[in-house]
């Protein structure tokens, strides 16, 4: 039976690594959807709830991070009009992150811009969070 229980834990964790993966990955300018992951683990795994919901968190905001850092690498030869209306807004825009498209370019205009590191993350863990928290109270019911 312990062996069981360790093949048990073996999966757990294999699916929370999984969650991780795909949540960074979604989050960068690579297609995917993360959401799908978190559902599945969710209904595998109820009780790993907290553990998915911060993982998942986690691993969205790192992979805005890569986008925010790939903008702040970019010359800044010139300005782009579209690009004022986040400097307007400063990095409380990026609670806007998760949205789909938009989200990546918000990270990359963010970075772009040479706004605050700490704050666009702090921004985006924000809004990530509330996304996948509810879908994964979505999930319960």
């Amino acid at each position: 039976m312990a062996e069981t229980t360790h093949f048990l834990d073996m999966t757990e964790s294999t699916s929370l690594l999984s969650l991780f993966i795909s949540s960074f990955l979604a989050a960068t300018l690579l297609p995917g959807g993360s959401e799908i992951v978190l559902i599945s683990v969710l209904k595998l795994y109820p009780e790993l709830f907290w553990p998915a919901l911060l993982l998942s968190t986690l691993g969205n905001t790192l992979g805005g991070m890569v986008s925010f850092g790939m903008g702040r690498l970019l010359p800044q030869t010139h300005k782009l009009k579209h690009v004022e209306k986040i400097q307007h807004y400063g990095t409380p825009a990026l609670l806007l992150a998760w949205v789909p498209l938009l989200g990546d370019a918000l990270c990359l205009a963010a970075g772009w811009l040479r706004l605050n590191p700490w704050h666009a993350a702090l921004f985006m863990a924000i809004g990530k969070f509330a996304r996948y928290w509810i879908i994964a109270i979505a999930t319960q019911i």
